[in-house]
Parts: structure tokens; sequence; C-alpha cells
């Protein structure tokens, strides 16, 4: 509670009514949930006989924009009480992700045994991994809104506007309470070393770092990166939490597969051989890809008619999204071959003959 009245503070130094309201609100809000309703009540009084606006509906939704081209610099998210986020987490990330909200949501006291109560997050790992879905799960627990920074517009043409931008982008943030997300951050946080990049660039970086510096010390920030290696040094030191978001292996595969596909009726069950063998398939490509895979066979199996979808059906659509260029006929039998799929079941996948088929598998001498 102590970060809600320094807010408070720092709003009415600043002459900022939308920030003394929002953060007086928790206030109350997290003194009611510890028994004190008391003073909870009389800070609720006292905002209402100010007609204040609820929290989140007045300067929340004004987002920040860039002076060049006055498209917003940031997007807002407002996690639902009731809304589900569905999300397969391993047992270790599960792990982390729950330290990381426990740190944020007893700061209070971690700070009276003399824990640093700063709560910044960098999130790293291969594309389509799912790093923007853990910081809309990590909101959603915490039922926080989500500023999300655009950085299409975030990053300007003109000289200085980017480091103007990046300021504007962690004040909006600080007058209300939520969490900051940066996707893509080596997009703006590279190395200074970097001889491509020119000097404004490496002053952007500069700024950067004051900025978490300053909005750290009572506000949480989640940054992204599918790009790690790029990161300057001195940003991996203002992050208190790591976590490599890495692909998942067969035993989430399954659990992804029975999330992705549970829209459509399977004619297989996926806790079986052909299930395994998916999983092992799959194994190793990233949970965008695999929710991709399964989209395209429920879609194939609806427009086709069909009433279910088959172990065939999912093994087609992955060999054509890994095959982006136009394969082969034979290489595709052969490859549904491989993984146990007849001769006739080939032939109607592929809408040819079992003749054309059958001569690919048995050439005449």
């Amino acid at each position: 509670m102590i970060t809600e009245i320094i807010k408070i503070i720092e709003g009415g130094l600043n002459k900022d009514p939308n920030k003394v309201l929002n953060y007086a609100k928790l206030l109350a809000e997290n003194l009611g949930k510890s028994g004190d309703t008391k003073a909870a009540d009389r800070i609720l009084r006292a905002l209402h006989h100010k007609q204040a606006q609820p929290i989140y509906l007045d300067q929340l939704l004004v987002a920040p924009v860039d002076q060049e081209t006055r498209m917003n610099i940031a997007d807002l998210v407002i996690p639902q009480p009731n809304q589900n986020v569905p999300i397969i987490l391993s047992e270790s990330l599960r792990h982390k992700l729950d330290g990381f909200v426990g740190r944020v949501q007893h700061r209070n006291e971690l700070q009276a045994v003399g824990i640093d109560p700063q709560a910044s997050l960098l999130l790293y790992g291969p594309p389509g991994c799912g790093k923007t879905t853990l910081a809309h799960y990590i909101a959603h627990q915490m039922q926080l809104p989500l500023v999300v920074a655009r950085l299409d517009s975030l990053v300007s043409s003109l000289l200085g506007n980017t480091a103007k931008n990046i300021r504007k982008i962690f004040e909006f943030a600080s007058r209300q309470p939520c969490i900051l997300f940066l996707d893509e951050f080596d997009a703006i946080a590279k190395a200074r070393d970097d001889q491509h990049e020119l000097g404004e660039l490496k002053r952007v970086v500069n700024s950067l770092l004051q900025n978490i510096d300053e909005y750290v010390e009572s506000n949480i920030l989640i940054a992204a990166t599918n790009h790690e290696e790029l990161l300057d040094k001195a940003i991996w030191r203002r992050f208190n939490s790591i976590i490599e978001v890495a692909q998942p292996q067969e035993a989430e595969v399954q659990q992804l597969l029975k999330l992705f596909l549970s829209p459509m009726k399977l004619n297989f069950e996926l806790d079986s051989k052909k299930g395994d063998s998916l999983a092992d398939l799959l194994k190793g490509n990233s949970p965008a890809d695999i929710k991709s895979i399964c989209q395209n066979a429920i879609a194939q199996s609806v427009l086709d008619k069909k009433s279910s979808l088959t172990y065939d059906d999912l093994l087609l659509q992955f060999y054509y999204y890994k095959h982006h260029s136009a394969a082969s006929s034979e290489a595709l039998m052969g490859f549904l071959s491989s993984y146990g799929v007849s001769q006739a079941a080939i032939a109607d996948l592929l809408d040819t003959s079992l003749r054309q088929v059958r001569n690919y598998f048995n050439p005449k001498a």
C-alpha cells in the first residue's frame, strides 16, 4: 500500500487528478482486502463526494500519439473478469510466472523484509512460442489493464521523436495501475556498440534505460524479444525476472492439440498411438505453428463437409504447412506412407486414382 500512497503524492505534486483518483481507489480496494474496511469506506466516500470517474475509464483511454503521424503509440487491453485466457504451460514455466505474479501481489510484505519490490519481467525465445500470450495471461491473472506499446508508430522517422515517444509511453502507463508491455523489445533496446546503428538510436537506448529505472520503482513492466542477442548488456540488469519461453515439448504439444482441435470431432483418440505420433511429429514447432496446422485441417474438413477430422487430414496439413513451395506428389505420398497412411487413404486425400498411388509404391520393373 506504500506504493499507492507514493503514487497519490506524485499525482498531487504533478497536479494530475486522474492519477490521484485512480490510485486512491486502488488503495481503498487493497485496504478492504486487508480487513481495514473503515479506512476503505472513508476513501471511497471522499472519491464519491468529488464525483470521481471509475478507474481506467478516463485518462487511461486517451492514448498518447506520435507527433509526426498522430497515430496512437499504445494500445489498451482491459481484461474481463470472466474472460478465459487459454494457455498451455510447462510446470517449470508456470512456477516462474507464479513467482513473478506473487512478487507483485506481495510487494509490501517483501519490502518489509528488505526485498527489492520492483516487478520487471523479460521474456525471450523463438517467434510464435507465446510471449505475447503470456503478457496477456499475466494481466488477466492480476486483473490489470495491459498497455501495449506499438513499435510501428513508436519508432519515428524524425530525429528525437522516438525518445520523446518512449517518454510518453512510460508517463502514460504510470498514471494508473496497469502493466506496460514492450513487445519486439529489441527494436528499441539494441546494443549501443552496434556499428550499424545511427547515433540517434543509441541515444534512444539511453532514454529507454532512464525511463525503465524510474518506472519500475513502483510499476509493472514486461518486455519480450525474439532476438535476445541484440539487446544492450545494460538492458538485462533492469529486469529482476528473466524467463526463456522455449518451444513446447511432447507433453505440451499433446495439450496444445487438445486445445486447438477441441472445436472439431476427431475420428481417433489423441491419447493413442496416432496421437503420440502427431505429438512427436509436431515437437519442435512453435504453438503458433501448431495452431495454424490444426486450424488449416479443421477449415479443410469443414469445406469438404466431413463430419469428423482424421489423423490423415492433420498429417496432410502438416506437410503443406512445412513445404510452402510446390512439393512433388511423390514426396508427399512417401511422407504419408511413412506415417502409416494406407494407399487407399492417400488416393482419397490427394484426390487421385488408387492405381497412380500403387504405381508409385510398386513401380513396374
